[in-house]
């Protein structure tokens, strides 16, 4: 383990050094990214001097390029360091490659905004008047690279100096050329524009003076996400919309196609959502078109249509090598990058160095420290659990049978039996299967709805079982019981999960956080906190530490110490909650992330509001800390060193490449160095 676990820090170091001869200190990330690989990929770019340089966007902000065609990748740079831009739009200038522009958005509001690199996308400037603007869509003129068109919720808008100033070219204030998804240039005429709209397309033939609607042939209604124009006859239009695919022959004066249409070209009326159109350079008539239900292709200019992947596959982007139409990439809701060398013949996964998984739940081998699990949540059938037997450094999919749910829980027991908590039950790990996790038995007692409530007996004299079909927040064991936090209640199973029955001692209808050690019990949901030191037989309610609003995190030590995290802080007490008490010196919000790690007898803390893992020594309380360069949901330990959960961004590992700092918690005072 440790010389496998050697080996990950002298790459990772190797890396950062190699670096520094070429960019400041500051790109050098200090965490090693892990994977799991995959999730979501949005958008790719181009470097226009070589094909094999690409660019992809994502949902959080991340750019990744590759330098061999998109077989690996690696992170560029996080984009004004903000996790909730969608990155759909990346232009290289074609006269100096190294110039980026990016166009963003914002899922659940109106925010966004374009940004500049002239260093191959490692540092960005937020352009001042474009701020804020939720950008759907941009392009660059093919005659005039200096032309540049954005669209966004607002309206459209031109540069003509490369980007420096804007102008709004569509009416100000229209109630018809707004939520601009998608735009096309003509390749021979910058004056010629074309926006597709949230309810249809338009077109200006003098640089925006004046605008017409162009939907003759479309469906009314219908949102257009892509405009294709043939670069050698730019009178040959294509547009995806909600409503099908559509083709004009005359500049779009006349639409061809739709829903009727695709149906005999081979699309399904499913199909709503076409999100890409993309022409191959070499064969004008082969067209892709990426879709929510697969990628189809026509070979004939769009007279008959065929599906090249299954209908599971979501396709944001696609790109189609200018010198080798054979290679053909798709980036993917889930499934990140998916490659084809044979025409779209066939398709595998290539996100080496790619990571967008959401981790939610960790598990490690109680006797193999190197087999670790995790889950993942939001990635349906290409998600699940995952599994290392090398701490880490490779994944393998290990979710058959959970048939595509969010893992937000996990553990292993004694007898190396995995269990699962999703948000439909408890599952099972057996002959590589997932299974229900066996039955609940509901004892004649129900909960009541407050600690402070008694006990209400039912009418039915024997117990009775149901599957369990809740959300399931945690699973811990504690030597040969299993307890799992649930939206039903605290549960616990003493056969390794085949059978649960309610802890009915405890008057909470909602476990959500759960820590056990040697019988002790700590379990809090939003707002109570209970106490048992007898596995679960009798209760107290403990006080909620004082300016805590919402429990986020708890967790239990060998000291006595019962540990509880909020929006507010981190808080401890060494006398069952009379007594809660701060980490002087040590002010941090969000703490949603405690472990007690027996081995080092520590404390690791994580906050969804910082890059820093810190490690809280017992029983002196001195803090040491780490920064990763990632937000971080928790950390575990994994040998001599720390696995921890990114926010967005999958796996990543400490290498021990800089002494930590070390602050003692109680004088203030560093300790780096002695």
């Amino acid at each position: 383990m440790n010389r496998l676990m050697s080996r990950i820090v002298y790459v990772a170091t190797m890396l950062c050094l190699s670096w520094s001869f070429f960019a400041k200190p500051l790109y050098c990330v200090s965490w090693f990214p892990l994977g799991p690989y995959g999730g979501d990929a949005r958008s790719f770019g181009i470097d226009p001097h070589n094909p094999q340089h690409l660019y992809l966007g994502t949902a959080t902000g991340w750019l990744y390029d590759s330098h061999d065609g998109g077989a690996t990748w690696s992170r560029l740079s996080q984009i004004s360091k903000r996790n909730d831009l969608v990155l759909d739009h990346i232009l290289a200038d074609p006269r100096y490659p190294r110039r980026l522009v990016v166009g963003a958005w914002c899922v659940d509001r109106v925010d966004g905004g374009l940004f500049f690199s002239d260093d191959g996308g490692r540092t960005w400037v937020d352009q001042r008047q474009m701020h804020g603007q939720s950008v759907r869509s941009l392009v660059r003129s093919a005659s005039n690279p200096d032309i540049l068109i954005a669209g966004t919720l607002q309206g459209v808008f031109r540069s003509v100096d490369d980007g420096k100033q804007w102008q709004q070219i569509s009416p100000e204030g229209s109630s018809e050329i707004h939520e601009i998804e998608s735009l096309a240039v003509d390749p021979m005429d910058p004056q010629i524009i074309y926006a597709g709209t949230w309810h249809l397309p338009w077109k200006t033939v003098d640089g925006g003076v004046h605008w017409r609607s162009i939907k003759e042939g479309i469906i009314e209604d219908s949102d257009v996400f892509s405009i294709l124009i043939d670069p050698k006859r730019p009178e040959i239009i294509y547009a995806s919309a909600c409503s099908g695919i559509y083709k004009s022959t005359d500049s779009g004066v006349q639409f061809k196609g739709g829903v009727t249409l695709n149906k005999k070209q081979g699309i399904p009326s499913s199909a709503r959502r076409t999100r890409k159109l993309m022409q191959d350079p070499q064969h004008l008539e082969t067209v892709y078109a990426g879709t929510t239900e697969g990628l189809f292709r026509t070979l004939d200019g769009g007279v008959q249509w065929d599906r090249m992947t299954g209908p599971d596959v979501i396709v944001n982007d696609i790109f189609v090598d200018p010198r080798n139409p054979n290679h053909i990439l798709l980036a993917t809701d889930r499934g990140g990058i998916l490659s084809s060398d044979d025409f779209a013949a066939s398709f595998h996964a290539t996100n080496a160095g790619f990571s967008t998984r959401q981790v939610s739940a960790y598990a490690a081998d109680p006797r193999n420290p190197a087999l670790v699990y995790v889950g993942v949540v939001n990635d349906k059938t290409t998600g699940g659990v995952f599994q290392s037997k090398d701490g880490g450094v490779h994944w393998q999919q290990q979710s058959d049978g959970l048939g595509g749910r969010d893992v937000f829980s996990l553990t292993t027991t004694d007898d190396h039996v995995l269990l699962a908590g999703t948000a439909h039950g408890i599952f099972r790990l057996q002959d590589g299967l997932w299974i229900e996790s066996g039955t609940l038995k509901v004892s004649p007692m129900v909960q009541t709805r407050s600690l402070h409530h008694a006990r209400v007996p039912v009418v039915h004299p024997e117990p009775s079982t149901s599957q369990l079909d809740g959300l399931v927040y945690a699973l811990v064991p504690d030597d040969f019981t299993i307890y799992a936090g649930t939206s039903q209640g605290l549960l616990r199973s003493t056969d390794d999960g085949l059978g649960w029955t309610p802890v009915n001692s405890l008057r909470m209808i909602e476990a959500r956080f759960l820590a056990a050690r040697r019988s002790t019990l700590l379990v809090a949901d939003l707002r109570q906190i209970a106490l048992s030191a007898d596995s679960g037989e009798h209760w107290s309610a403990v006080p909620m530490p004082p300016g805590l609003t919402q429990v986020a995190a708890v967790a239990l030590d060998d000291h006595n110490g019962l540990w509880v995290g909020g929006r507010e802080g981190i808080f401890y007490s060494t006398d069952k909650g009379t007594m809660w008490r701060s980490l002087r010196d040590l002010t941090i919000n969000q703490v949603d992330g405690i472990y007690f790690d027996p081995i080092a007898d520590r404390i690791l803390l994580t906050t969804s509001d910082s890059t820093v893992v810190f490690s809280v020594r017992l029983p002196d309380y001195k803090v040491t800390y780490w920064d990763t360069g990632w937000k971080l949901r928790f950390a575990r330990p994994v040998g001599d060193y720390i696995l921890a959960a990114t926010l967005f961004d999958g796996m990543v590992i400490q290498p021990k490449m800089v002494d930590s700092s070390v602050v003692d918690a109680n004088t203030g005072q560093s300790n780096k160095g002695k």
